[in-house]
This record gives C-alpha cells, sequence and structure tokens, in this order.
C-alpha cells in the first residue's frame, strides 16, 4: 500500500524557515476560516465530528478535550504542545517539527482560538534544542503574517519551553510541573489537567503530530478526513520505524494498515522474528501476528516500530527496555520505582542463564501489579514487552 500523506504532506515541499511557501500551499487558510466564518463551538464540533483522537499514545479524543476545557468557569486557559516525544524509537515528531513548523503552529493557533486561550506553549525535548531557533523563527514569521498575537481585539501567543531530559515530562501532567519548573513528576488525577492543568487552569496537552492533523480537518472538513481508517482510529497515523530494516525512516499510513505492509513492503525487513509497536512501552509483535491492523483497536502506541530479526534475543530487547525504564522512573510510585529494578535484576539474571521458574512467576505477576497500580503511563505501560515475551517467547526463558 502506497503512503497517504497528510500530517507530512509539506514535508520536504516547503522551506521551513520561510512562511511564504507556506502560505503558498494554503497555510494559514484554516485558522482565518476558523476566525472569520466558524465560532469556537462550531471548530471543537469539526474536530469531534471527524474523530481524530491523540497520536501520542493515549488516543483520548481530541475535540472532547478541547470541549472540556470549555465547561471550565476559569477565563484564563492554555494550550500546550508536547514535543518532548522521549518514547525509544520515536523520531516522527521530531521530522515533522524540522520540515512543517508552520503546520504546528497554526495547529496550536487553532486549538487556542476554539478552547479561548490566550498563550500557547511548545514543549521542546532537551535533545532537540537545535530545533529551537526554528520554531522561534517560524513564530516569529507568524507574528508579523498577523497570524499570532493581536488579532481581531483577541492576542494569542505561543511560547517554547525546554525540557532538562527526563523521559517522564512526556506524561502530560509531568510535563506541566516542568513547565512550572519544578521537578518533573507525574501529578495524582483526577482532577485533569482540561479541569486543572497548567497553573491549576484548564490546560489542553496535544502532541506535534495530532496538532499538525487540525489545519487539514478545519479547512477540508471532518467528513473528508472521517472517511480515512477505520471505525474507531480515523486518519493517518506517522510512524518512525527503525532496528533490523533496508530503509529505516518515517511513514504516513492509513489507520488500519497491516504491521507487516509498514515493516516489509515498506521498510522492507527481512528474516523477521519480532516488531515492537509503541517504542520500549509497547506491546511485542511476533512475526505469525504481523497481519494486526495498526489501530487505536488493535496495537498502536506513540508510532515507534522497532523491528528485530531472528538473529536478536528477545529476553536482552526486554531487559533493555526494562533498565531504561528503571533509569527513568521518576520514583514517586512504589510500583514503578521497585518494580523496574526488581525486574531489571530478573532479566538479568536470565540473560545469564541464571533464571528460575520461580522468577517467571514473579515476572508475571509484578508485570500485572505494576499496570494496575503505577501512578502514571511510564509504569503502567513499562511491563508490556515482559508480558508479550512470555506470551509469544516463552521458549527463551527455558532454555
Amino acid at each position: 500500500m502506497p503512503e497517504k500523506r497528510i500530517v507530512l504532506e509539506n514535508c520536504g515541499v516547503i522551506d521551513p524557515s520561510d512562511i511564504n511557501t507556506y502560505l503558498s500551499r494554503d497555510g494559514f487558510k484554516a485558522l482565518e476560516k476558523a476566525r472569520k466564518h466558524m465560532t469556537p463551538q462550531q471548530v471543537i464540533n469539526e474536530v469531534k465530528r471527524s474523530g481524530l483522537r491523540g497520536r501520542g499514545g493515549a488516543g483520548f479524543p481530541t475535540g472532547l478535550k478541547w470541549e472540556l476545557c470549555t465547561k471550565s468557569p476559569e477565563k484564563e486557559r492554555f494550550v500546550i504542545c508536547n514535543a518532548d516525544e522521549g518514547e525509544v524509537g520515536t523520531f516522527k515528531d521530531r521530522y515533522i517539527i524540522q520540515n512543517d513548523p508552520f503546520g504546528i503552529i497554526e495547529g496550536i493557533a487553532l486549538a487556542g482560538y476554539a478552547i479561548g486561550a490566550s498563550k500557547g506553549y511548545i514543549y521542546l525535548r532537551a535533545e532537540y534544542h537545535y530545533l529551537r531557533d526554528l520554531l522561534e523563527n517560524a513564530i516569529e514569521q507568524a507574528k508579523t503574517k498577523g497570524f499570532l498575537g493581536e488579532k481581531n481585539n483577541e492576542s494569542f501567543g505561543i511560547e517554547v519551553r525546554e525540557g532538562a531530559g527526563a523521559y517522564v515530562c512526556g506524561e502530560e501532567t509531568a510535563l506541566m510541573e516542568s513547565i512550572e519548573g519544578k521537578r518533573g513528576e507525574a501529578r495524582y488525577r483526577p482532577p485533569f489537567p482540561p479541569e486543572h492543568g497548567l497553573w491549576q487552569k484548564p490546560t489542553s496537552i496535544n502532541n506535534v503530530e495530532t496538532l499538525a492533523n487540525i489545519p487539514h480537518i478545519i479547512f477540508r472538513g471532518a467528513e473528508w478526513f472521517s472517511q480515512i481508517g477505520t471505525q474507531q482510529s480515523k486518519g493517518t497515523k506517522v510512524f518512525s520505524v527503525s532496528g533490523d530494516v533496508e530503509k529505516p525512516g518515517i511513514y504516513e499510513l492509513p489507520m488500519g494498515t497491516p504491521l507487516r505492509e509498514l515493516v516489509e513492503e515498506l521498510a522492507q525487513a527481512k528474516d523477521l522474528k519480532a516488531a515492537q509497536v509503541g517504542g520500549a512501552s509497547g506491546r511485542l509483535i511476533p512475526e505469525e501476528k504481523l497481519d494486526t491492523p495498526l489501530a487505536f483497536e488493535t496495537v498502536l502506541g506513540a508510532g515507534a516500530v522497532i523491528v528485530f530479526s531472528k538473529g536478536r534475543n528477545i529476553i536482552q530487547v526486554v531487559r533493555r527496555n526494562i533498565e531504561f525504564f528503571a533509569e527513568e522512573s521518576c520514583g514517586k510510585c512504589v510500583p514503578c520505582r521497585e518494580g523496574t529494578q526488581v525486574m531489571s535484576d530478573i532479566l538479568r539474571r536470565f540473560s545469564l542463564g541464571q533464571g528460575t521458574k520461580e522468577d517467571l512467576t514473579i515476572l508475571e505477576e509484578l508485570s500485572n501489579a505494576m499496570m494496575l497500580a503505577s501512578l502514571c503511563g511510564l509504569g503502567q505501560a513499562a511491563p508490556n514487552s515482559v508480558s508479550d515475551s512470555l506470551l509469544y517467547f516463552r521458549s527463551e526463558y527455558d532454555t
């Protein structure tokens, strides 16, 4: 199946340092349409009808998130673009920022108009510091053209804030703590960000890819967008493919495309053993299940796909994942803080050929406990690859 580019349609076509090249391809026409011909609620309704769900992994309906923000009596509201992208194997948002920063800015401005926000933030991961000048240049050009700043007696500005390298700050409440100048730790919920978010004000947080879809939806209409994808997963998804493939890179496909088409036909994987969909926190899919559709109702995650050939040791793969999570855990909750350490020790024993049947039982029980009791998505998703390896590659533990 060939790619279907929506989010990426301007990538490699426009000059990311020149707003005029974006304007020549209908850039900012969606924002003008919204401001001149649509009420904020009409914008929200259009996004709801499109079926767009968050592309950061959780898949929460975007229009509903925006609507929840407007239900609050608080007048001061914020929009945050999550450009932390700390998931292992994910580099799609970086590619979008590098090649189409204006599309992201237009998406943020549309979100701000819809929820009545006066300020937007782009939270940029520390490793993407070299992209800050590009983003700020794009923001300044948008101001010069009148798309940001004072507009029709309203004001909307965007500011770039950088993280300090913590994986947990990709989680939305930890991200807000970081912007506020605090230690990056997940908050207890409820309350949720649309009610009490940044500085306890209503806040909508969407990742780069989600917001990059918004101008296309508003300009072309919800019906156009909703015809792409599956019943529960509308539109396209951008994937970062890496690992044992001949053509690693960025691909955009309609939701529901079989995983096999992505890794074998496009990325040209050979002699494949497994693919992990969603990065280190994603699901481990064995070769015999590669026909699984890529969609929210099956398997998806944030968009990272890491491919492993038959020469790879699955225990070593899973061990590296857990060691990463043990290192990146903020330590606030016991299931994640202690669970990742215990898992790491057990997997080290198996990699040395010293694991026992009792260790396997502990891994299974601990995986279930962490998924149920961890405070945020880091601890809840950390055991995914462990559980899948025990289900599909049990023989590697037994040898």
